[in-house]
């Protein structure tokens, strides 16, 4: 009983272990793969969203604005896909 108690311990121990996280490079990741996703690009432009925004701006997603700077991007990025999506996301975001 002891031992299929340690065992049970054991495996939720190791269940519980933290899981390698993935990472994603937004300097390296160019227009051309941003045109060329899809679903994808709605976390970065979420992300985009929140980096961009004021410093004490309400936590609040719009998602016509988001829409709006997607296109913008999407089209900055057709006429320059060698560039990174953050320099065309600062180049829409500027004011």
């Amino acid at each position: 009983m002891k031992k299929l108690l340690m065992l049970t311990i054991a495996a939720a121990l190791l269940a519980a272990s933290p899981a390698h996280a993935q990472r994603f490079d937004l300097a390296s990741f160019r227009c051309k793969d941003f045109v060329a996703s899809s679903k994808d690009s709605i976390g970065i432009l979420m992300w985009l969203e929140g980096y961009f925004s004021e410093e004490n701006a309400s936590p609040i997603v719009d998602y016509n604005t988001m829409n709006e700077h997607g296109s913008k991007i999407g089209e900055y990025c057709g006429r320059n896909p060698t560039h990174s999506v953050i320099t065309a996301a600062e180049k829409v975001f500027e004011k």
